[in-house]
C-alpha cells in the first residue's frame, strides 16, 4: 500500500474523544468529558429545516451561504459587538471547525506560523498542520490566571509568524478576555501586522463579565480580524453544522474559491434551521445560560467542598480543575482508571497542551444530578495542600 501524507499521518490523537468513546462503552457512566448540550432543539428550528426538505430545497446554495441568513448573521454580530458588518463579510461554514479551516487556508503559506493557546482547543494546531503551517504555542499560566500576555507573545514572533488566534470565552478554560486585554491584543497584532482568527463559539455564555469581540477593535482600511462563531453551542445545534466567519471586505471571491473546494456550500436545509434560530424566538438561549450558571455554581461547590482546586469559569460551559495530586503525572493515563473504577469520564488537560497536565475539563452542560454525582466521586485533595486558584 502507498504511503498516506506526512502531516497527516502526524496528527495526534484527539484524547477528548479518546476518553468520550470509553465512556460510552462503558455502562453506566457519567460523561462529563464532552461540550454537548443536552436540551432538545427548539421545534420552530427543527420545523423550518423540514419544511426545506418538504420545498424539495435540496440544490446548492452559494458558496457563501443563502443571503437572508448572512443577514441574519451580520445583524446579530452587529448588534451585539457594537460594529457595522456588511452581510458580504459573512461566509455560512460547516459549524466553526470549517470556518477555522477555511480562514486558515486563505492565510498561511506552508511553513508560515500561528500562534496558538496552551492550553487550547486542540484543533487549532491539528488544522494548521493539515496546512502544512507550523503551530507555535503561546502559554497560559495558572499563575495569570491563564490568560495570555503580550510579553510571552513577543518571545515567541519570527520573520515567519502570520497568524494568531485567540479564543474568548475559553474552551477548555472558561477564561474570558477583559476589554483592556482585547485591546492590548489587538495592538500587540497590529504592531507586528499579524492577522487574528477569533474563536467566539461560546460568546453568548459569560456569567457577569461581557463578551467582548476583538472585531470591535478592527481598524476600517487595515481589517485583520476573521471572527468564527458557531450555532453548534448557542442553540444546541452540534448535528445541523452551521456557523460563520465574519471577515475583512474584500475578499469574497477568494473565500468563494476556497469555499468550492472544501465543501462547496452547507447543506440548504441546515441553513434554514440556522435562519429560524437566529431569528425566532430565543428562549433556548436564556434557558441554557441559566443552567450552566446554574450547574457551574453547583459544581464549584462541589469542588471546593473536595478540597479541589479551579479556574473560575466566567464563560463557555466548562470548569478547569486542578487533579494533580492524583494524576501521578499522566492525566491521559489517570482518567481511563477514573473512567473503570468510579464510573466518571472527564476530558484530560494534556487534550489541549503540555500545561494541562494534571488539570481536566469538566463539561457543566448536561443533567445537574449526573454533574453532581460525577464530581462527589474525584479524589479529594489530602489535608494540607494549598488551593488558591479559586480564593477572593
Amino acid at each position: 500500500m502507498p504511503k498516506i501524507s506526512s502531516h497527516a499521518d502526524s496528527l495526534p490523537a484527539n484524547q477528548i474523544r479518546e476518553i468520550t468513546q470509553a465512556s460510552w462503552a462503558t455502562p453506566g457512566a457519567i460523561v462529563l468529558s464532552i461540550g454537548e448540550p443536552g436540551f432538545p432543539v427548539a421545534r420552530h428550528v427543527l420545523e423550518a429545516g423540514m419544511a426545506a426538505l418538504d420545498r424539495d430545497e435540496t440544490n446548492y446554495t452559494p458558496n457563501a451561504g443563502i443571503a437572508p441568513l448572512r443577514e441574519a448573521f451580520a445583524a446579530r454580530f452587529s448588534a451585539q459587538n457594537a460594529v457595522d458588518v456588511d452581510p458580504g463579510r459573512v461566509y455560512v461554514t460547516a459549524g466553526a471547525q470549517q470556518g477555522l479551516h477555511l480562514a486558515m487556508s486563505l492565510l498561511l503559506d506552508v511553513g508560515d506560523e500561528v500562534l496558538i493557546p496552551n492550553p487550547g482547543y486542540p484543533t487549532f494546531g491539528m488544522t494548521a498542520g493539515l496546512l502544512h503551517a507550523v503551530p507555535v504555542e503561546y502559554p497560559l499560566h495558572a499563575e495569570h490566571g491563564f490568560q495570555p500576555r503580550v510579553k510571552d507573545l513577543e518571545e515567541l514572533l519570527s520573520s515567519r509568524t502570520r497568524v494568531i488566534v485567540l479564543n474568548s470565552p475559553s474552551n477548555p478554560l472558561g477564561a474570558v478576555f477583559s476589554e483592556g486585554l482585547t485591546r492590548e491584543l489587538m495592538e500587540f497584532a497590529r504592531v507586528h501586522d499579524l492577522w487574528v482568527i477569533s474563536d467566539e463559539c461560546y460568546e453568548s455564555f459569560t456569567y457577569d463579565v461581557p463578551h467582548v469581540s476583538p472585531a470591535r477593535f478592527d481598524r476600517p482600511g487595515a481589517d485583520r480580524v476573521f471572527t468564527s462563531i458557531t450555532l453548534s453551542k448557542t442553540y444546541g445545534l452540534t448535528g445541523i453544522r452551521v456557523g460563520a466567519l465574519i471577515t475583512p471586505p474584500g475578499m469574497q471571491q477568494q473565500l468563494d474559491n476556497v469555499m468550492e473546494s472544501i465543501v462547496s456550500c452547507v447543506a440548504a436545509s441546515s441553513q434554514y434551521s440556522a435562519l429560524a434560530a437566529l431569528t425566532g424566538p430565543q428562549d433556548y438561549v436564556a434557558t441554557a445560560l441559566s443552567h450552566y450558571r446554574s450547574n457551574r455554581d453547583a459544581a464549584s461547590a462541589v469542588l471546593q467542598s473536595l478540597g479541589i482546586d479551579f479556574l473560575d469559569a466566567e464563560g463557555a460551559f466548562y470548569l478547569w480543575a486542578d487533579l494533580s495530586h492524583a494524576t501521578d503525572g499522566d492525566v491521559r493515563k489517570w482518567v481511563h482508571v477514573l473512567l473503570r473504577e468510579r464510573g466518571v469520564a472527564v476530558a484530560p488537560g494534556t487534550a489541549f497542551g503540555s500545561i494541562g497536565e494534571g488539570w481536566i475539563r469538566i463539561s457543566l452542560c448536561g443533567d445537574s444530578a449526573e454533574l453532581i454525582d460525577g464530581l462527589s466521586r474525584l479524589p479529594a485533595r489530602p489535608r494540607g495542600d494549598d488551593a488558591d486558584l479559586n480564593q477572593d
